[in-house]
């Protein structure tokens, strides 16, 4: 064999080898295709989440929200513009995980297709649920159990117990401080000079 033929078959064998998974040579197996169907669907659900993350930020209060904050909770959670601003509170608690879980589980519900249902539930399970994850919400024993054996077969209210659980925790452990925070006191500040100033 002469050198050129050599170097060709050299060159051969090492791109071969670089599609193939760590298990075998062989170019039959699709691992390399699965990681890049599941990288491309990550980053996927990445852009989603993030525009809904966006779109959250877009949105200004007025006078009259930022006041009904101070009500209630759930007042909070029903405009965008308290839930962005409550995300913000909870980022400086390194906290805002439970936010996006949040988040992340009311756009599931708006899903219809089934098996964007169990994508999206998949990514969820892997970003908030799973104990690998750094941006693990924390849930009772009782809860992770129910979402496990749901995972089998996953719906759009898969995390609807873990979701009630984190909105109970960000209700009675982040919001009293939420309302004492500069980033509100500011804001309901400002909001009030400016309603008495029109």
């Amino acid at each position: 064999m002469s050198q050129n033929e050599n170097f060709t078959t050299t060159q051969s064998a090492r791109n071969h080898r670089s599609n193939t998974c760590c298990f075998c040579w062989c170019c039959c197996c699709s691992c390399s295709w699965r990681d890049d169907d599941d990288r491309n669907r990550r980053i996927s659900y990445d852009v989603k989440l993030e525009a809904i993350q966006n779109c959250e930020a877009s949105a200004k209060p007025t006078a009259e929200e930022v006041h009904s904050w101070a009500e209630s909770f759930d007042k909070l959670m029903k405009t965008p513009a308290g839930r962005n601003i409550f995300r913000e509170f909870l980022r400086t608690e390194y906290s805002e995980e439970n936010m996006l879980f949040w988040l992340a589980c009311e756009d599931l519900k708006n899903e219809a297709n089934k098996s964007t249902i169990e994508e999206k539930a998949q990514m969820i399970y892997e970003d908030f649920i799973s104990i690998l994850s750094p941006k693990e919400v924390s849930l009772d024993s009782r809860v992770r159990d129910v979402i496990n054996k749901k995972m089998a077969e996953p719906s759009s209210q898969t995390f609807d117990d873990a979701q009630l659980q984190i909105y109970t925790l960000m209700h009675r452990d982040s919001y009293p401080r939420f309302l004492n925070s500069s980033i509100y006191k500011s804001l309901f500040q400002r909001s009030s000079s400016t309603s008495s100033e029109s």
